[in-house]
């Protein structure tokens, strides 16, 4: 099922880690929120700054600063204008660089909505975008200047609020992660609908590890934002809908793939409410869903399925980790052989001293046969090929997880890990 995006780069080195106790010295308890248009086709890719908002609170980290969580397809720099020094660093995946994978960039041009969160600098700030490709080469970039006492900085989330309801809070901004849960194909009227899913997103999220033992370093919002219709557009049905962020089924003819582009859509109902990480429900009983790493997990609400699929969706969104399904012998454009993948649940072995190696037990062959007994399918480490969508060449940690397939318990003990470094990159201040 091709129901999310897989991103293709690797980041450049890490700088030395600017100190905690400094956020205050670069930045004020304000968001930055710059969004962009991503252009181009297969051929040639550009970016352009659309619009600078301000937002009144932080919620991001404020330690770890200029390290990247994950490598993701792209990254974010900014340096403080006056010396140079990198004061932050995020990384991303776009829906936009999955298109240009796809046969229509090679005749279509096409531009896609990118909005990133950034604290807001006291100073005058540099800000790099950079976007690269399969090979972890760069292949478009946009450099600009932030001046924080730009008036055309579009100042938000002051007033005009959407509705929104705390279903987990652990504690403040700094201390924990905080993902909204945004409505998606709901009307006014379903409203107590949507907070039933949003709760049922938290109960199956919390019911995975690592996110069970480490609940307490998460807040969850439930964000009502309303539509006009019920349900959202399958356009293979030629149905349409007028909803909040104008998501639809066929998202590159993929019958299954709920996606949407029109992301500043998204941030603008979440203006005023701090947050992160973003999971939209759709209100619609359609099998699908997608999620794109650092920018958004999109899925069904009532589905059978909905529960699993959720779960696997913010595995990609917060956690960056790869499909670990594969349905074709043919190498995968996403993944070249003689690169080794960024996401940590996936290797072609060529850098596989940096993924799970260390857990694969001595001995074990590689490939390692595909496990049969139920007590291993789910927990016995090896090198088991086929994952990222390729049948050969790509090897993935166990037999079935949670990011193979629906059926699964649980996240492997190799996306387990992965995830739980991830969360104590974000929530620890040393």
């Amino acid at each position: 099922m091709k129901n999310l995006f897989i991103p293709l780069a690797l980041s450049a080195a890490l700088c030395l880690p600017v100190q905690a106790q400094q956020f205050d010295d670069f930045f004020e308890n304000k968001t930055l929120r710059t969004d962009y248009i991503f252009t181009g086709d297969a051929h040639k890719q550009e970016v352009y700054l659309d619009e600078l908002s301000a937002l009144p609170q932080w919620a991001g980290r404020k330690h770890h600063l200029n390290e990247l969580p994950l490598a993701g397809n792209g990254e974010i720099t900014m340096k403080d204008k006056a010396s140079g020094q990198v004061i932050y660093r995020t990384s991303f995946s776009s829906l936009f660089q999955e298109w240009l994978g796809e046969e229509e960039a090679t005749r279509v041009k096409k531009g896609f909505e990118n909005s990133f969160l950034l604290p807001f600098p006291k100073k005058e700030v540099i800000v790099t975008v950079e976007l690269k490709n399969a090979h972890h080469q760069v292949c478009a970039s946009l450099t600009h200047e932030v001046r924080p006492n730009d008036i055309l900085i579009h100042q938000r989330g002051n007033a005009r609020i959407t509705p929104h309801r705390y279903l987990h809070q652990s504690g403040n901004l700094e201390d924990c992660i905080d993902v909204a849960i945004l409505a998606e194909g709901y009307t006014e009227a379903e409203m107590d609908l949507f907070y039933k899913d949003a709760e049922a997103t938290c109960e199956a999220l919390f019911n995975h590890e690592p996110f069970k033992k480490l609940k307490n370093r998460f807040n969850i919002v439930a964000v009502a934002s309303p539509s006009e219709d019920s349900g959202v557009s399958i356009p293979g049905q030629n149905e349409w809908k007028s909803t909040a962020v104008s998501s639809h089924f066929n998202t590159f003819y993929s019958d299954r793939y709920l996606t949407t582009s029109r992301v500043k859509s998204i941030h603008n109902w979440l203006a005023g409410i701090p947050y992160e990480h973003i999971i939209i429900l759709a209100n619609t009983d359609t099998y699908g869903g997608g999620g794109i790493y650092n920018s958004y997990t999109l899925t069904t609400a009532h589905h059978p399925m909905f529960k699993p699929v959720v779960v696997h969706e913010f595995g990609h969104s917060f956690g960056g980790l790869a499909d670990e399904y594969a349905y074709t012998d043919a190498p995968s454009p996403l993944y070249p052989y003689h690169i080794e993948p960024w996401e940590q649940n996936i290797t072609t072995l060529v850098d596989f001293e940096s993924k799970w190696k260390d857990m694969v037990p001595e001995g074990t062959p590689v490939p390692t046969p595909v496990k049969t007994d139920k007590d291993e399918i789910f927990t016995s480490v090896g090198v088991y090929e086929g994952a990222g969508y390729t049948l050969k060449g790509i090897y993935r940690p166990v037999t079935e997880c949670r990011m193979k397939i629906n059926e699964a318990p649980a996240f492997c003990p190799v996306c387990q890990r992965a995830l739980e470094r991830l969360i104590l990159f974000y929530t620890e201040k040393e």
